[in-house]
């Protein structure tokens, strides 16, 4: 029996798979340049579902509706993704900034370093 839970559990695998680089690190381990129906959010989230939907016993025209429904929904769940990690970087470089100033201004070359022009 088909559930609409599955079917967002299915979505939300699918498109967080790809966002967080794990089809791209079984691309790499397997030696496949590219894996199109899974590397892309709207394939994967797409055929996923309809197998699923084809499994259960789902008629076709309704298979389709919600894989086309599904696939366009994946859209939409990775740029949130997208927004949810841009936010988290934000929020972490305040908590833990990071810097880019060295101790290079109370260093002193003149007394570290030999002088080997004199030589």
């Amino acid at each position: 029996m088909m559930t609409l839970w599955d079917i967002a559990c299915i979505v939300f695998a699918c498109t967080a798979a790809n966002h967080l680089g794990l089809i791209q690190a079984v691309q790499t381990v397997a030696e496949c340049n590219q894996l199109p129906i899974v590397s892309c959010v709207k394939c994967f989230s797409f055929w996923a579902v309809m197998v699923y939907c084809l499994v259960v016993g789902v008629s076709i025209i309704t298979t389709l509706a919600i894989s086309f429904l599904c696939a366009w929904s994946a859209i939409w769940l990775d740029l949130f993704m997208g927004i949810i990690d841009y936010l988290y970087l934000k929020i972490y470089e305040q908590i833990y900034p990071t810097t880019d100033e060295t101790d290079a201004d109370t260093f002193d070359t003149e007394d570290s370093v030999s002088d080997v022009r004199n030589g």
